[in-house]
Parts: C-alpha cells; sequence; structure tokens
C-alpha cells in the first residue's frame, strides 16, 4: 500500500478542509438571505453536503491514481473496508466486532462533553425550536437532503477519508502512533466548525485507535454512524409531523 509522505498528507488535508471552511464561512453566509427562514442553517446543510460530497470523489480518485481500478476487492483493502482483525490472534470478525460496543460508549461521553457554540449553526439547537419544526414538517425534500449529509459525512466521506484512505498511508512513517497523527489531523479538519476541535480530537481515542488496531475502517464507519443515525430519527419524527 503506498504511503504518503508529509507534504501528500497535508495536501490530502488541505483538500477536504479548505473548501468545507469556505461553504461554512464565505459561501453559506451569502447564500443565507435568498434562503428565508434559517436561511443560515439551510445553507449551511446544503454547501456542506456538497463538500463532503467531494471527499467521495477525492478518494475514489485517489485510489484510481493509486490502484488503477476501483474494484470492490481492491478498495476493501485499499480502505481497510473489511472485517476486524486481532493484532495478536490474527482472527478475523467473530467476537472482534463486539469492540463496537466500548467504542459507541466512548464516543458518545465524548459527544456529551457540553462545548458552546453559536445558536445559528447549532443544528440541534435548530431542531428543537417552533422554527426547527415548521421548517422540516412535511419536508421530505429537506429530509432527502439531511440523509445525503450525513451518509457522505459518517460513511462516504468523513470516516472514508480519514479511517479508510489516510490511517492506513500513516503507518508507513508513524508506525502505532499513526491514529494518533490521524486524529489530530481529523480534529483540525474541522475549520468549518472549530469549536468542535477539542472532542473531535478526543474521537481520536474512539474512532482512529481501534480503527488502526483492529485494521479496519468499518468500526470508525458505524461508531461514528450511530450518532447520526439518532439525529435521522429525530428529523424523520418531524418531517412526520
Amino acid at each position: 500500500m503506498q504511503q504518503l509522505s508529509a507534504l501528500d498528507t497535508f495536501k490530502v488535508w488541505a483538500a477536504a478542509s479548505l473548501p468545507m471552511a469556505l461553504a461554512s464561512w464565505i459561501i453559506a453566509p451569502q447564500l443565507a438571505d435568498s434562503l428565508g427562514e434559517l436561511g443560515l442553517i439551510k445553507a449551511l446543510v446544503l454547501t456542506l453536503t456538497i463538500g463532503l460530497i467531494w471527499q467521495f470523489m477525492m478518494v475514489a480518485g485517489l485510489i484510481f491514481r493509486e490502484q488503477g481500478t476501483l474494484r470492490w476487492s481492491v478498495m476493501r483493502d485499499a480502505l481497510w473496508l473489511r472485517a476486524p482483525e486481532s493484532p495478536t490472534t490474527g482472527r478475523v470478525g467473530g467476537r472482534l466486532w463486539w469492540v463496537l460496543l466500548p467504542m459507541t460508549v466512548l464516543f458518545a461521553l465524548q459527544e456529551a462533553i457540553p462545548i458552546p457554540s453559536p445558536s445559528q449553526r447549532d443544528f440541534g439547537s435548530v431542531l428543537e425550536s417552533p422554527s426547527g419544526e415548521a421548517w422540516l414538517s412535511g419536508s421530505w425534500g429537506w429530509f432527502a437532503v439531511l440523509l445525503a449529509l450525513v451518509v457522505f459525512n459518517t460513511v462516504l466521506g468523513e470516516e472514508l477519508l480519514f479511517r479508510g484512505y489516510l490511517l492506513p498511508r500513516l503507518e508507513g512513517r508513524f508506525g502505532k502512533r499513526a491514529w494518533f497523527v490521524n486524529g489530530v489531523a481529523f480534529a483540525a479538519y474541522h475549520l468549518h466548525t472549530p469549536w468542535v476541535i477539542p472532542t473531535a480530537l478526543l474521537d481520536s481515542l474512539a474512532l482512529s485507535y481501534p480503527s488502526q488496531r483492529y485494521r479496519s475502517a468499518w468500526l470508525g464507519i458505524i461508531v461514528h454512524s450511530v450518532q447520526s443515525g439518532i439525529i435521522m430519527i429525530g428529523v424523520l419524527l418531524l418531517v412526520l409531523g
């Protein structure tokens, strides 16, 4: 598997991070006025979804350049999209999937740490407000956009890039510490939501470390997706009115 130099790692990080920052702080505020009430949140949802789709396209392009194909059998190994493997016995799958339980608990505890955030950009607060309820009630179009947002966030975008592409390619340079470097890069990536950077750094314990130890990006993808699944249940209830 190709290993990345420090410069190449920075290029990949920048190609993912800077468009998201641009979308959050420049493009979305420009679009907000044209989208009516809750315009900023709506603009953020649209622009960040595009940024996450770009990350998926970037990973596909990088794998094609590296491997010369996008066949699933090749991508599965190139992106660690395989069952967890014991670092001591070599056993694959089976009871090793139980590692998801402590990972999910640790991730949930870290996400529960209260962090002040701008109210206009706090999607959770918007969902709990009368305006948020009115916005989403019966709005299947926005439900589809939000579903795309979470899928490209925790399955096809962030996780695929950081735990699937970058983490395996940092091992050659950083060895067993690759998970920590990956976690720092993941935290710094959140220029579009800088208030979450401290907890995003802690997330490396719940996402990057197990993904490297068991050589499976599915662990990070699944744990990160639990949060998205809970959010989408709340969104669905609002859409149903």
